[in-house]
């Protein structure tokens, strides 16, 4: 028994030199990374990306004036996907956006608001999972639809050709 401290001391010490690369801060992802909105779907909905010093909410959303005027330009039609439980996604990812499982791939969409009929174009990028597991929306897309930015709003999702 008092052998089995003295076995696992290597194994520990080996463990404790890998720490040091598992506890470093990872690499930023590159451009074309897949996490990137604007390399799924690349659209002109994007907006400057908000500085490293952001903090509130209007310092996050990057999206000018004439950036949300664009987006709510009255559209109508498309392909509807079906309707989805959206919650705020990466508030550093500037532009409109949705991330969904309703999407199979990145293009053009348009949500509709459920609860106050609000339509808003955005760049559809596919999320994997079920249908029904939720998506992940842009701040500046919450704020033009007017949803609450801490709720979960239900939106309809259109796909545009």
């Amino acid at each position: 028994m008092k052998r089995i401290p003295v076995l696992l001391a290597p194994l520990l010490l080996a463990g404790c030199a890998q720490m040091s690369s598992w506890m470093a801060p990872r690499e930023t992802a590159a451009p074309d990374a897949e996490t990137s909105v604007q390399a799924q779907a690349p659209s002109t909905l994007a907006a400057a990306p908000p500085p490293r010093t952001a903090r509130t909410v209007d310092e996050f959303d990057t999206t000018s004036a004439a950036d949300k005027a664009a987006a709510v330009q009255p559209v109508s039609g498309g392909r509807d996907l079906g309707v989805t439980i959206a919650s705020l996604g990466a508030a550093g990812e500037p532009g409109f956006w949705l991330k969904t499982p309703l999407a199979t791939e990145a293009g053009p969409g348009r949500v509709v608001y459920l609860a106050n009929g609000k339509s808003l174009k955005v760049d559809l990028v596919p999320l994997p999972g079920e249908a029904g597991a939720g998506s992940q929306i842009s701040l500046g897309a919450l704020r033009v639809l007017e949803a609450p930015l801490t709720g979960l709003p239900e939106l309809r999702v259109f796909a545009l050709e």
